[in-house]
């Protein structure tokens, strides 16, 4: 079986995705972290495109990259000038790396609209920008833009695009799905006549894809190109990408490797696949897809008790890999629908074993099943399911009471926001009293658990909000509805969430802080302080 070549652009295609803006530092952590993954080749980003870019390529040494090489990125020169002339091409040459990949357009549409020049100049500009950088010593990767609409209109001149390319010492010829409009079975029938084009032309370069997911089918596009016998495989972490995505590395892996047969990575690189995810994530400031397939939070999620009960006796009947294997885990989903099998799988996670006939294991339940009538959702919140289970058992470990709570906004002349919290806090037998600011109240009120407790406990320092939602239960009592409220915390390594609920939006946004911060503190291993007691908030 031949080789497969996973070829991540995470730090330049995905960072064009909405809402991502990475650091020089954010690119260097996560391009350590892919190279730990295993991906041979990570595209780093345009050199000479703006100062983060350069800064990227000029402290690649610190990295000391054991499994990867990093590529640069650039168009073919300029219209109308020698590569040689081209000052952008020598910035990209100044970044020393050993691959440069460079695209080109395949599609007549853009050569006449978005560059005005005529055919036979774009196809100058790709065989004078490769030569250029086979010249200079550096191995050329090309990326046939827009390849398959340009194959559909024009089917002659795409080819010569790449046979261009070849000819001029390309190694790998990527075709590129650009605006991620073509389905897997179109796909598969251009990657089949390109091959038998390269054929008949004597072209000895490799063939590679690259898709967007703006019709859904990044994945399955990228897969159709595997079958065809397509050998380097672009995609990003999680499939961030302008406008809808690029096709999902995090889908892409373990379908090739555990599904078709292709040792892309060892066992163990695979098995930090997910956590590869939530770190690219948790740095790009982006919350992880709960349902992303593989890596997800509810990828191996079981909520029915039926289902519940026959995944206890077999994973197999609803799980069609093991998680571990992607470095993910089953979990039992704990909500109105639970039964016995679910609420002893729980516990079974939390290490507490009971039989089936155990009365705690219906008290549980009935209290289970009371809170969620009131409007709690302990699918979505595991953390404050632990701590409700713990309680119930009597082994809820007590960290601190908050004693009291008062929380302020004002508004200043120039329509900025002043947010205040001050929060009296016992830990053992010292009383804190507390203040903090933040750009709401609950952060402020955040801010302030955290300063009034770190001195007793130094890991709540490392403790974070990093996603809060709020959910309005009964939308016809107006003002006077039920808030429901889940934030999701970090400490940089695990995300945990808790809930709370109240027709008080702070009263319910206080419940889910103290139990993340309490929750976090059991999951560190932290004892509680001596003599601390604490008044369970939602017995109220």
């Amino acid at each position: 079986m031949n080789r497969l070549y996973l070829y991540d652009t995470t730090l330049r295609d995905g960072s064009q995705a909405e809402g991502i803006s990475l650091s020089v530092d954010d690119k260097l952590r996560i391009a350590s972290k892919l190279d730990d993954l295993g991906i041979p080749f990570i595209e780093g980003g345009w050199p000479g495109a703006n100062p983060k870019d350069d800064a990227f390529f000029a402290r690649l040494g610190e990295l000391q990259l054991r499994h990867s090489e990093v590529v640069a990125f650039c168009s073919t020169r300029r219209s109308g000038m020698s590569a040689k002339a081209d000052l952008g091409l020598q910035k990209v040459l100044e970044a020393n790396t050993r691959w440069i990949t460079t695209f080109g357009k395949s599609w007549d549409l853009h050569v006449h609209e978005s560059l005005r020049t005529s055919l036979e100049e774009n196809l100058a500009m790709i065989a004078d920008t490769i030569h250029f950088f086979r010249e200079a010593g550096r191995r050329v990767i090309f990326d046939c833009e827009h390849f398959f609409d340009g194959y559909h209109k024009n089917p002659e001149y795409a080819l010569a695009t790449v046979q261009t390319a070849a000819e001029a010492g390309a190694e790998w010829v990527v075709l590129c799905d650009t605006n991620g409009g073509m389905l897997p079975h179109q796909i598969q029938a251009v990657v089949e006549t390109v091959q038998k084009f390269c054929k008949e032309k004597a072209l000895t370069c490799g063939l590679g894809i690259h898709t967007h997911n703006d019709s859904e089918t990044a994945v399955a596009n990228a897969l159709a190109a595997v079958m065809q016998g397509v050998l380097m495989i672009h995609g990003t972490v999680n499939g961030y990408g302008e406008r809808c995505g690029n096709a999902n590395l995090c889908a892409l892996i373990p379908n090739l490797q555990l599904k078709m047969g292709f040792e892309l990575l060892s066992s163990e690189q695979l098995a930090n696949l997910t956590a590869t995810s939530h770190f690219v994530s948790e740095v790009a400031n982006l919350a992880p897809n709960e349902h992303a397939a593989y890596v997800g939070l509810s990828a191996f999620a079981h909520k029915g008790g039926i289902h519940v009960s026959a995944v206890r006796r077999n994973p197999q009947t609803y799980e069609h890999i093991v998680p571990e294997s992607v470095g993910n885990s089953r979990r039992i989903v704990i909500s109105e629908q639970a039964g016995a099998s679910n609420i002893l799988q729980k516990l079974a996670d939390f290490g507490l074993y009971f039989e089936r006939t155990d009365p705690r294991l219906q008290e549980i339940l009935v209290r289970l099943k009371q809170l969620e009538s009131q409007g709690y959702q302990f699918e979505a919140a595991d953390a404050s399911f632990e701590l409700l289970v713990r309680e119930s058992l009597g082994e809820r470990k007590l960290y601190f009471s908050l004693e009291g709570l008062y929380t302020s906004c004002q508004t200043f002349p120039d329509q900025s926001v002043r947010s205040e919290a001050t929060v009296r806090v016992r830990v053992g037998d010292k009383l804190q009293h507390t203040a903090a600011e933040g750009n709401g109240p609950v952060s402020a009120l955040d801010s302030a658990l955290r300063k009034a407790l770190t001195d007793f406990y130094p890991q709540v320092a490392h403790m974070h909000l990093a996603d809060y939602k709020v959910r309005i239960l009964d939308g016809t009592t107006g003002t006077s509805a039920l808030t429901r409220v889940l934030i999701e915390f970090s400490n940089g390594l695990k995300r945990w969430t808790t809930i709370g609920v109240s027709p008080n939006i702070i009263e319910a946004s206080t419940r889910a802080i103290v139990d993340g911060l309490e929750y976090g503190l059991m999951s560190s291993g932290m004892h509680p302080t001596e003599k601390c007691l604490r008044e369970i908030l939602h017995q109220n």
